[in-house]
């Protein structure tokens, strides 16, 4: 009974005055040891009988207290190793980010490492409009650490029954500027850097050669052609979306990793008027939120390594009927842009 006692004297102690933990197994172990010292069968001690019990059951209750301390350092341990994986992007994050990208640093095909890369990566939006606002919202949410904006427009009421970034109270705002309010209101850990103008072929070149991977939402074939051209030259791929009332679809385009380029699919634009713009045709409101959230979803895959992309690959979203197919796509040897017909 005693020595039972003097273990939850040394416990009762070691809490009392604020030992360390380790100080406390310490006094544990070393009461145990002296009671083993008295119980010894060859000493047989007069101190035995005070104690209580024999030699045998203060054996066995050492040997289970034992288990009890290997498990608790193992649980340490383990814990500590935690801590450290999660914290291993201190490095490059603040703790606020981390909290921040928590739901994607959990995801195995992410991590810490696909974030780091998401940090690390530079990305052009081209156009501000239904596409590239869920995009440009997406891609700040992820944690892309630089985001380009290039549109030449103003935010117009009719802009607002689709392109999402923008509000009533920034009518008549360059768009890119205010794409740049809703996307640092959203995530000010990331750069924004606005282009209020038009892409043309004298700047395209020198503005997409800064990043590492283009979208494309504009609603002008024009623009989408020289976008094509000019990734296909510098090596950069390129996520291209449209949209037209009921019916979106996206791919990836990449000549350099072996995927077909955008004239590839579309060697030919279709003649003036055979297209009708959103305004001619119009479009319905969630329809660009879904094909531009989807583009953000292959720009973070494509970053992170993650799944597979649409590289190779085009889909068509029919939003009427609710049907998504996804069709094979190849490289043609006679392209225009990136084949023998260059």
């Amino acid at each position: 009974m005693i020595g039972l006692l003097g273990f939850v004297a040394i416990w009762a102690a070691g809490l009392w005055f604020g030992w360390r933990r380790l100080w406390l197994w310490a006094g544990f172990w070393l009461w145990w040891a002296a009671i083993m010292g008295v119980h010894v069968p060859m000493m047989a001690s007069p101190l035995a009988e005070l104690i209580g019990g024999d030699f045998g059951a203060w054996l066995v209750f050492g040997l289970l207290a034992a288990v009890v301390t290997i498990y608790r350092l193992a649980l340490a341990a383990v814990r500590a190793r935690r801590v450290e994986v999660v914290d291993a992007p201190q490095g490059s994050f603040r703790t606020a980010e981390l909290d921040r990208y928590a739901r994607h640093i959990i995801l195995r095909e992410i991590g810490g490492a696909g974030q780091k890369r998401l940090k690390a990566a530079k990305v052009l939006v081209v156009g501000a409009g239904g596409l590239g606002s869920p995009a440009l919202l997406y891609l700040a949410a992820s944690g892309v650490g630089v985001i380009g904006v290039i549109d030449p427009d103003e935010v117009e009421s009719s802009n607002l029954q689709r392109q999402i970034i923008h509000t009533d109270q920034r009518i008549g705002m360059p768009k890119v500027f205010s794409a740049q309010t809703a996307m640092t209101a959203l995530n000010p850990f990331v750069e924004v850097r606005p282009y209020h103008r038009r892409l043309d072929d004298a700047t395209a070149a020198d503005l997409i050669a800064d990043y590492d991977l283009v979208l494309d939402g504009t609603d002008n074939f024009d623009t989408r052609y020289l976008v094509n051209r000019t990734c296909v030259a510098l090596a950069k791929p390129l996520i291209s979306g449209a949209i037209t009332q009921w019916e979106g679809q996206l791919s990836l385009f990449d000549p350099a990793h072996g995927a077909p380029c955008y004239a590839c699919i579309f060697p030919v634009p279709p003649a003036p008027g055979m297209v009708p713009t959103c305004a001619e045709a119009g479009v319905a409101a969630p329809l660009p939120g879904v094909i531009g959230a989807m583009m953000a979803m292959e720009a973070v895959k494509h970053l992170t390594g993650a799944g597979a992309t649409l590289a190779g690959r085009l889909m068509i979203h029919d939003a009427l009927y609710g049907e998504t197919r996804v069709v094979a796509t190849k490289r043609r040897a006679d392209c225009a842009v990136c084949g023998a017909g260059e």
